[in-house]
């Protein structure tokens, strides 16, 4: 059997790692405009404050550490392959969480605040300080064009043809902490139906587009993702 976890930032909201829509209207993007931070024109208009803006949630990310959930599913990854299946797990998410709690493939689609992108040579690199003017790319050694490797409004999230490949071939579709409004990802729920693919929805509240999941679980993601993850196990 494989599994296709999609996880997004309600997962990693009991860390004290903000989300960035909810209903409430208290995400991140209800309290910054995502325009003048996330897109590559705010970089060229104003690298400052937007690399001041990721400064501030890398330092946050340092100092966040996994929940439960995150825990939880790299314990699914583990023991669900010693059952002889497998877990894939893409993250909407730019933190390390999954990986600290211990699992060991991750794909990030949205790329990872954890590390640089140069803008001149292209090169990746681990990240844990703070970006700037003064920045050098060990790569070419070119100041002040490290930008954060993440992927902002306007350009295409990474992996997808990996992603799509890896959700067309599982037996089941999960989506975990999503708000179901951010695309492609909030498309592939209707992907996986279209593809006979069972799917469920686990939230801290219905995401916009709950009703199409085939089964919906709501609660506070260390508690319902343990939960979810217990039940495969003794299936399997």
């Amino acid at each position: 059997m494989r599994i296709f976890v999609l996880t997004g930032a309600g997962v990693s909201a009991e860390s004290g790692l903000g989300t960035f829509r909810d209903k409430a209207g208290t995400g991140i993007w209800a309290r910054f405009d995502p325009m003048k931070l996330a897109t590559p024109e705010a970089f060229a208009a104003d690298p400052d404050t937007v690399q001041a803006f990721y400064n501030a949630r890398r330092r946050n990310l340092v100092e966040a550490e996994p929940n439960a959930a995150h825990a939880a599913l790299a314990r699914l990854e583990r023991e669900f392959a010693a059952h002889g299946g497998r877990l894939v797990l893409v993250t909407q998410n730019i933190d390390d969480l999954h990986e600290r709690a211990g699992s060991s493939d991750v794909i990030h689609m949205h790329g990872e605040l954890l590390k640089s992108r140069c803008t001149r040579c292209g090169t990746v690199a681990p990240e844990r300080g703070d970006l700037g003017p003064h920045s050098v790319c060990l790569a070419c050694g070119e100041i002040g064009t490290l930008r954060p490797h993440v992927v902002w409004f306007g350009e295409m999230p990474l992996e997808m043809e990996r992603i799509e490949d890896e959700l067309l071939r599982a037996d089941l579709f999960v989506a975990i902490g999503t708000s179901g409004s951010v695309y492609p990802a909030a498309g592939y729920v209707s992907l996986a139906r279209d593809a006979g693919i069972a799917t469920c929805e686990i939230n801290l509240e219905p995401s916009d587009n709950a009703f199409l999941f085939d089964e919906r679980r709501y609660g506070p993601a260390s508690e319902a993702v343990p939960a979810f993850v217990d039940e495969i196990l003794r299936r399997a």
